[in-house]
């Protein structure tokens, strides 16, 4: 494997004040995650696109991502294919990161939500289906317990996460007034066949 260089090309530019929860807090877009050892509150909002919130427990330093594994034209896609190798970089960026603030990939634990089939076409159902088959297969196989899970289901989520605590809310969106969040999805897509095959990331240690 090539090493991987950490940077900020994915961490989550946006910015603000909770005053509901009286935070400092980020909010990540599709492709984004970001990673902290702060008291700062983590927020997206998911349609098909799964996010994975995780945190050393015992370090209370944790993060979360928010991914699409690309359309796959093979509907038994291998895990090992240039599809996973995707969503095992948008975990992989995330760990890593947690470890160099400090965290201990030992102590990981998860949460995963999303991959709901938000969308009038069966391609995106599929893909919010394999995003969350993916996500357990990968944490199981990297022996990364999943404490708590709100995936698949017809309707979009806001997933607020709080890395000191462990704590996550969800929102469960049953009325959509607007078409952002299939926009930023399908921009994300499109982001996704426009950019070049991404290489193998090598996990850092404790």
């Amino acid at each position: 494997m090539q090493s991987f260089k950490m940077d900020n090309n994915h961490l989550a530019p946006n910015r603000y004040y909770d005053r509901h929860f009286d935070l400092e807090a980020v909010k990540i877009l599709p492709g984004e995650y970001f990673a902290t050892r702060d008291n700062t509150l983590i927020v997206t909002v998911l349609g098909s696109c799964v996010s994975v919130c995780l945190r050393d427990a015992k370090l209370k330093i944790g993060g979360m991502n928010h991914f699409l594994l690309p359309n796959d034209s093979s509907a038994n896609s291998d895990m090992l294919g240039d599809s996973a190798r995707y969503g095992g970089y948008a975990m992989e960026i995330l760990i890593n990161h947690i470890i160099k603030l400090g965290g201990r990939r030992a102590n990981l634990e998860a949460k995963i939500f999303g991959g709901g089939s938000v969308l009038p076409d069966i391609t995106v159902i599929q893909v919010g289906q394999r995003n969350t088959a993916f996500v357990r297969a990968y944490l199981k196989t990297e022996d990364i317990p999943i404490l708590a899970f709100d995936v698949l289901d017809n309707y979009p989520r806001k997933v607020y996460f709080f890395p000191t605590t462990g704590k996550v809310l969800v929102r469960k969106i049953k009325s959509i007034h607007n078409t952002t969040i299939m926009d930023r999805e399908s921009a994300y897509r499109l982001r996704m066949r426009n950019t070049p095959q991404i290489g193998d990331v090598e996990l850092f240690g404790d």
